[in-house]
């Protein structure tokens, strides 16, 4: 317990939602199924009258996430259809919203393809930046660290800015989790994330979030979910709290795999550019040490080709080509095959829980069989 008498990390991911303790009762309840609830015969529907906006398990999960993340949360079926959700409750026609432009692509994708379509502008900025004027912006979107080029972005300043001009902030918080930082505190009106990631940190479920202290925006939030269905399924969620218990744990060992995979990449020749943003020569080491509470275990790597990749990922025995991150398996995409706009030989690594002498040993091996 720190002096201001607050749990730590690990006591908080261990806790976090979890009911009072009742004798005979398991300490995490098992999934409520989404079948139908009995309904009182005289008032009718009570908080739990119909699976999709009413569920026990799903709500523990959120309560978690809450706790986590220092607001109120709503779980989705997946990170896109939580910052979809949050887009097109805030967004109107006429509006202005601006999008990381090295950020996930298919938030760019899902601008061009539907935004665009009802009227909303769509703008861009690199996560390092530099920003236009939020002048005439209904709402900024951040992702930082960014996904894959592992950017950050000053949050509490660029949300001064943004609300100074009358726009809303939302932070992407899937690379960093609310254990690596907490938008909402850095003054950010939302935090989404997709918590399929390291977040959940298993490779077994889909799942998103959206947190805010907003009640208004919570409420319209919550209101799009129960309408156009995009919730998770019951199990999905309680595997997800059930996951979070080790999130401390979990993301210690990925950031220090990432450091000494990072540290040993950079000495190499034979890669040409390194990124992580916990390296002391990083662009993004200022201020990430400045605002992030763990840098996370992702490293961006760029091996000159398609080819070289192939027979990186082909060499190695621990190294698995995948494109979800965040698990407890050490996994590499090149981002290139996915429209991403990235060299060809970029490659996104990210470091699982394995022993540290093993992997940076594997991984060094893979490369000079290359």
């Amino acid at each position: 317990m720190s002096r201001d008498g607050s749990y730590g990390d690990g006591t908080r991911s261990v806790h976090a939602g979890l009911p009072a303790p009742e004798p005979g009762q398991p300490f995490l309840p098992g999934p409520v199924f989404a079948a139908p609830y009995h309904l009182d015969p005289t008032t009718g529907p009570g908080r739990d009258g119909y699976g999709r906006p009413d569920n026990p398990t799903r709500r523990r999960l959120e309560a978690a996430i809450g706790e986590l993340e220092g607001g109120d949360a709503r779980a989705f079926a997946s990170g896109q259809a939580a910052v979809t959700a949050v887009l097109m409750t805030v967004l109107r026609p006429g509006d202005t919203v601006l999008l990381p432009a090295d950020g996930y692509y298919a938030v760019r994708s899902f601008a061009a393809s539907t935004l665009d379509g009802l009227g909303v502008r769509a703008a861009y900025a690199p996560t390092a930046g530099p920003y236009p004027s939020f002048d005439g912006v209904r709402l900024v979107l951040l992702e930082t660290p960014s996904n894959p080029g592992l950017d950050v972005c000053d949050v509490a300043a660029l949300s001064a800015a943004a609300k100074a001009a009358g726009a809303l902030v939302a932070v992407d918080n899937t690379t960093a989790t609310p254990l690596g930082q907490r938008p909402l505190d850095l003054g950010a009106d939302i935090s989404v994330a997709s918590g399929t990631k390291a977040l959940t940190g298993h490779s077994d479920l889909l799942l998103g979030y959206a947190a805010t202290r907003d009640a208004t925006l919570l409420e319209r939030i919550t209101t799009w979910r129960n309408q156009t269905g995009g919730i998770p399924g019951a199990f999905d969620a309680w595997l997800a709290h059930r996951s979070l218990a080790t999130l401390d744990l979990r993301l210690a060992r990925q950031s220090a795999n990432a450091a000494a995979v990072a540290v040993a990449l950079a000495a190499r020749s034979d890669v040409e550019r390194v990124r992580w943003p916990g390296l002391p020569d990083d662009p993004s080491y200022v201020v990430a040490e400045r605002q992030m509470r763990r840098i996370p275990g992702l490293v961006s790597i760029d091996l000159g080709s398609a080819e070289r990749v192939a027979a990186f990922l082909k060499a190695s025995k621990l190294v698995f080509a995948a494109t979800s991150f965040g698990g407890l398996h050490t996994s590499a995409d090149r981002r290139a095959q996915w429209g991403d706009d990235t060299p060809p030989g970029f490659l996104r690594i990210s470091c699982g829980i394995e022993d540290t002498a093993d992997l940076v040993a594997d991984i060094t091996a893979a490369l000079d069989a290359t």
